[in-house]
This record gives C-alpha cells, structure tokens and sequence, in this order.
C-alpha cells in the first residue's frame, strides 16, 4: 500500500528515550564512555527477551544522554525521521525523572529538546510537542514533583502532561491530585492504562484522573459497557499495535483490537511508543494496520484527523494542521 506515503500522519504517544536510534546511543555512548554492549548487540538492534529485560536496555539506552545538546540531537533525529515518513505532528513523551538520573535540570532538559524539535521544524515544518510524564512507580510524591517542576518551569512546548511506568504499580487515586494541578495549570493529560492492566485500568483512569486520552487503552474491548463509555465521552486512546504484538499483548496483528474498537465508534490514533526497541516507525504502523484490516486511504486520514484533534496544542497551530491535512487529501483528489 504505498498509498501510505502519502498520508500525512500525526503521533501522539512516542517516548523519546524510547525513540533513540541504536547508531545514536553508540556514538553517543562512545562519547561518554558509557558501555552499552549489553543493550545493543552486533547487529545494532536492541537485546530484549521480555518487558523487564525491555525496561533494562531502555535505561541504559537513555543513560547516554547526558548534556541538553545530547537530547537536542535526539529530538532532531527523531522529528526528521517522523517527517520523513509523511508525519506532520508529533507529541513526544519526555521523563524529568530520567533527566533527573543524567544530572541535568528539567529546565535544561526541555530547552534541550525543544531546540532539536524546532530545528526539524524550520527545515521540514513538522509540528512538535511535549507531554511530561510522572512515573506511577515511583510513587505519588514523585508524580506531583514533577507537575509542580512542570508547571513552575512553563515552556510552550510542554503542553502536556501524562502518567506512565508500570500499571500494575499504584492505584490512580494515588495521582489524582498531581492531575488536578495539571489540568488547573492548563496542561492536557493522558494515563497509560490497558496495556498491561485490564479494563479496570482504564475506569480507574477515566475516573480518577479525568483524562480524555488513555495511553494503550486497547484491553477496553474486553469491556463492552466500556466501549460504550468510551464513545459516549469522546475519550481517544493512544494506540500502539506494533509495541502491543512485540511485549506480547496480543500474539498477532490480526489479532489486535484496533480495527473492532474503530468500528464500535471508538475514537483511536496510530503511535509508535518506542519505534526502534520494537522493529517499528510511525508509517509501519500506518502501512501494516492498513494492510492487515484493509483500511482506506480515507480511513488512514481519519486516523491522523483524529490524532490532530486531540492534540495537546493551541487551536491556531491544529488549524493550521488541519488546514495542511485538508490540502493533502484535495491534492489526491486532483491527481
């Protein structure tokens, strides 16, 4: 389906450690005399078995990225690359508290990052933003840290905020308070739950945090009430089949809720979560989910339209993606 290409695509849960090239950490490793054998092997890709073998190389992957030049040429990397596969917008998860472990400020961290997302920006025009994320297992004085980091540190990139780690870890209502000031400070905000976690996970979410993105959120379809609830509140769910399939949530794409969850009229968005970790891009996610369930070129522009308007920015810069997305699908029509 090489009409894929030509769907301009939009990414709103991509964790940028996460989205590190191995090639990347190597240099970078080498720079800092960091050694990473055990993360990457020879053929440059990622050594993982399992989710805890996946969350070990993941730290030391972002273990390299030690000054704010060195997340400056992440981010770069990475919106290049998004651009380069037809994205116009993308979100990128950003963690403080992995900042934090690297000896560098949040304030120094962000300024890091937002000078590579605008360098990508002035020579392909694709959009970016980030959400920071407190980590659940850390605990709910750890979360509300960093909110209140967030929030006493306003840069205007960082329009989101969100809750990660491991879901089986901290019951919601433990964070609802870190939400609270999120949302009074103006920030958007997203929840991972129903990855790992059942659809329990998901209520807990809904109720307790008052999202209205669910990072994941696929166990949803084991829940028909839920489906229901997640249609009648407009709720869009961050979902990531390739990342899904490779930690083994589902055995096989054809198996993957996406395409039934669409179909009951839930709101969804195709993510790459952490690409290089899982074999996967941003456009691989477009082209194997539109292979494997037969989706449109119309269909795939939904997707992307979907993914614009829940975005976590300022209503001039999603007409502004809106327009671009409209223009796209004319151009076809003119061909």
């Amino acid at each position: 389906m090489n009409e894929t290409l030509n769907v301009p695509k939009a990414e709103l849960h991509c964790h940028i450690e996460g989205a590190a090239p191995p090639s990347l950490v190597r240099r970078l490793a080498g720079q800092h005399g960091v050694d990473v054998t055990e993360a990457i092997d020879g053929n440059g890709k990622y050594i993982w078995s399992d989710f805890t073998s996946f969350l070990k190389a993941y730290d030391v992957a972002s273990s390299v990225f030690k000054t704010p030049a060195d997340y400056s040429l992440l981010s770069e990397t990475y919106f290049r690359m998004l651009a380069a596969e037809g994205a116009i917008y993308g979100e990128i998860t950003i963690s403080p508290d992995h900042a934090q472990a690297a000896g560098l400020s949040y304030r120094s961290y962000v300024e890091g990052l937002a000078a590579g997302i605008e360098r990508a920006k002035t020579d392909t025009a694709i959009e970016g933003r980030m959400i920071a994320i407190g980590v659940r297992h850390f605990g709910s004085a750890s979360v509300e840290r960093v909110v209140k980091e967030v929030i006493g540190n306003p840069h205007p990139l960082v329009t989101g905020f969100g809750l990660a780690g491991d879901e089986r870890a901290g019951h919601p209502a433990n964070f609802a308070k870190a939400f609270r000031m999120a949302s009074d400070a103006g920030l958007g905000t997203t929840a991972h739950a129903g990855e790992f976690g059942g659809p329990d996970s998901i209520i807990a979410a809904l109720e307790f945090l008052r999202v209205k993105r669910i990072g994941h959120g696929v166990r949803a379809i084991e829940d028909k009430e839920l489906v229901k609830r997640l249609v009648d509140e407009d709720v869009v769910l961050e979902v990531c089949p390739g990342s899904n399939v490779s930690l083994g949530v589902y055995s096989h794409l054809r198996f993957h809720p996406v395409n039934i969850l669409r179909k009951e009229g839930v709101k969804v968005t195709l993510n790459s979560d952490d690409p290089p970790f899982f074999g996967t891009t941003l456009g691989k996610e477009y082209t194997s989910v539109a292979e494997t369930f037969g989706w449109s070129f119309e269909d795939q522009m939904a997707i992307t339209r979907t993914a614009i308007e829940a975005a976590f920015c300022e209503p001039a810069a999603k007409n502004r993606l809106l327009v671009r997305l409209d223009s796209a699908k004319q151009d076809r029509g003119g061909n």
